[in-house]
């Protein structure tokens, strides 16, 4: 049976290749086994900070379903999955580091593969996702005092990443990867949500400051950052819709990725509501994130089951499991967080049954993505390197091309 263009299987950063991106460098000389040190960071790369922020949204998604917080049965439970998301902030930092020290030419390889690089707007969400949760359960962890300079800390870091991050990465689209026509992915979004994920978080910080300019500040920032995330989306997204359009389904592995087009639908509905509730008094502010939130939460409705039904058609044709299967979280949770802060603000249940709904289904998506992720860890799987594409030189075969060129 003939696959549709764009259908063949391949290797993705999890572990498949999509058929659109082309080799960008020659394999290089292949190290000997134990000569050199941590050998299984050699391909830990930036999807791993996936898995923080889908445990982060979990704590965070929780918390916004309740107009008076969540409900004193479930604090200590968001609480202590927040304290999860943050131990593997700090465990994937670690893991990184190492991966930077000892492998830095497969770090470098990374940047310069169109398939790994956007998920450097991982690298951004995930500290922002941590410290929007020290907000909120966080406090429960870290204490009063501590939760604020917390969160400061880590949207600091995490917006200075996100701009970096929306900059450098098309850069490196436009200048050093080569992704021939019909190519667009929704991975393409990682780096563009991230200053959205800002965006949202500049509120919530700028509610813990006194008046005056400190405040002003975050707030013209949000609204810079919100704008700079939602143009950047206008033009990818409707590439990526062409794509799938004009070339048929993604590769099976890529497949789950089709999810992150709620991130910045739902994040977007989560800075408007978040901005309107730092500026009290201003009703228009209200209305503006009403007229905003609806229609866009209305197409990440609408989005929701077009990409369900794909995925489940994927798993038919024997979806395997990638670190991407994690984009079923995240994502969501801004839907969580977008459609809760409607149901508040408008009063009407049938927002809150939407959230409610979609909090259950972030749950599930976060409990299999975990369990399989920590058999994949244990088991060695998601540590191993991808395997050789076609033409690709066996790792003899590489060392005698190596011994050769000596």
């Amino acid at each position: 049976m003939r696959r549709r263009p764009g259908e063949a299987r391949g290797r993705t950063p999890g572990g498949g290749r999509p058929a659109a991106t082309t080799p960008v460098a020659e394999p290089g000389p292949v190290a000997e086994p134990g000569s050199v040190p941590l050998p299984s960071l050699r391909h830990f790369g930036p999807q791993w900070y996936a898995a923080v922020m889908g445990t982060a949204s979990v704590a965070g998604a929780g918390t916004a379903l309740g107009a008076d917080g969540p409900h004193p049965a479930a604090r200590p439970l968001l609480a202590a999955v927040w304290a999860l998301a943050a131990l593997l902030l700090v465990a994937v930092w670690a893991a990184r580091a190492g991966h930077w020290r000892h492998h830095r030419d497969q770090a470098r390889a990374h940047l310069l593969d169109p398939a790994v690089a956007p998920f450097y707007g991982c690298a951004a969400m995930a500290p922002l996702a941590v410290g929007m949760g020290a907000l909120g359960p966080g406090r429960d962890v870290v204490g009063e005092r501590a939760a604020v300079p917390v969160a400061a800390g880590l949207f600091a870091l995490g917006c200075a990443l996100a701009l970096t991050a929306a900059a450098v990465v098309p850069y490196l689209l436009i200048v050093r990867h080569r992704t021939p026509p019909g190519s667009a992915s929704p991975v393409w979004l990682l780096p563009l949500v991230a200053p959205m994920v800002a965006a949202a978080f500049a509120p919530l910080l700028a509610a813990e400051l006194p008046p005056g300019d400190g405040r002003r500040t975050l707030l013209v920032a949000s609204l810079g950052l919100a704008g700079a995330s939602a143009l950047a989306t206008l033009v990818v997204l409707p590439a990526v819709v062409a794509r799938l359009i004009h070339h048929g389904p993604l590769p099976l592995a890529l497949t789950p990725s089709l999810f992150l087009v709620l991130g910045p639908l739902g994040q977007s509905a989560t800075a408007a509501g978040h901005l309107a509730d730092a500026l009290p008094g201003r009703p228009y502010a209200d209305v503006l994130a009403v007229l905003y939130g609806v229609p866009v939460t209305g197409f990440a409705l609408l989005w929701l089951p077009v990409a369900g039904a794909l995925v489940l058609r994927a798993v038919r044709r024997g979806l395997p499991f990638t670190l991407g299967w994690w984009a079923f979280t995240f994502p969501v949770g801004t839907c969580v967080t977008g459609a809760a802060g409607l149901a508040h603000r408008t009063g009407l249940g049938a927002l809150s049954a939407v959230a409610v709904a979609l909090y259950g289904l972030l749950v599930t998506a976060w409990a299999v993505a975990g369990v399989r992720t920590a058999r994949g860890l244990l088991s060695g799987s998601l540590l191993a390197g991808p395997p050789p594409g076609p033409g690709a030189p066996s790792p003899a075969t590489a060392r005698t091309r190596s011994d050769s060129a000596r």
